[in-house]
């Protein structure tokens, strides 16, 4: 595994301000402050990246960094003071809230820290249950191959507390995947995990994206759960100071060290 670093915005950004074609979830120019006046909090400032199609990124950085308020930003759930934000060559700034909900429901998959699984329905009804909500039909073909792919094949009749939470955060997983979303956001996906079930969990996330052509953008401060990603952009007082691509837990600990986490 080779390791480079680069200065944050190295990556080539179209001179209009446009995403990259190759894009997933493009940003340019996004700020975001809580507060006013002298109390402000700049949480994040003029951030432009792009992420890329079918690869899996990590969001790295100190505490207070504005790691989890640029995911947040990026996937619609928090508004921003300047710039702009796609999802999927969609323009998602200043979208109506009832668009921007259906936008997130039907094009973007979430797996948090926290499994957020219904505990009265069985897993395969926790994997149908955004499809459900929304009134659409189910492919059952895709359905058994993602519950095939992630051994679930076998507990999807069982019902939370009778799996592992290892099996629980794959529930997750496949819940995000069913929809084949443009982008998965994953909050420390791995924080309640044991380090050989999160393991198996961030293997999973990675063969998503080999596999399925999944694009994946996960918040960590674990550097070895951010070694499994193609690619780690870090911040630091809400700006972009450097990227890592196809890094070991040692460089990006060192990366860290240099940004004083």
């Amino acid at each position: 595994m080779t390791t480079s670093m680069h200065p944050a915005g190295s990556t080539a950004i179209p001179g209009d301000g446009s995403p990259a074609p190759t894009a997933a979830v493009s940003a340019r120019g996004v700020s975001k402050r809580y507060g006013r006046g002298e109390t402000a909090v700049h949480a994040l400032r003029d951030v432009s990246v792009d992420f890329d199609r079918g690869r899996f990124t990590a969001i790295m950085g100190p505490s207070g960094s504005g790691k989890s308020t640029l995911m947040h930003c990026l996937a619609g759930l928090d508004s921003i003071d300047a710039g702009r934000l796609w999802i999927g060559g969609t323009d998602i700034t200043g979208l109506p809230d009832t668009a921007l909900t259906r936008l997130r429901r039907e094009r973007v998959g979430f797996v948090f820290q926290a499994f957020n699984l219904v505990p009265t329905l069985t897993a395969e009804q926790n994997i149908t249950l955004p499809v459900a909500l929304a009134g659409g039909s189910v492919d059952t073909a895709w359905l058994q191959q993602i519950s095939s792919s992630l051994g679930l094949a076998d507990r999807l009749s069982h019902r939370p507390h009778e799996l592992s939470g290892g099996q629980q955060q794959r529930v997750a997983v496949a819940r995000a995947l069913l929809t084949r979303p443009d982008v998965i956001f994953g909050d420390e996906p791995t924080g309640n995990l044991d380090s050989t079930t999160g393991a198996e969990v961030l293997s999973l996330l990675r063969r998503s994206c080999r596999e399925m052509g999944q694009s994946i953008i996960m918040v960590t401060h674990d550097p070895v759960a951010a070694s499994y990603a193609d690619r780690v952009v870090l911040l630091e007082d809400g700006a972009l100071v450097g990227e890592l691509e196809q890094s070991t837990p040692e460089a990006i600990l060192g990366a860290l060290a240099k940004l004083g986490a």
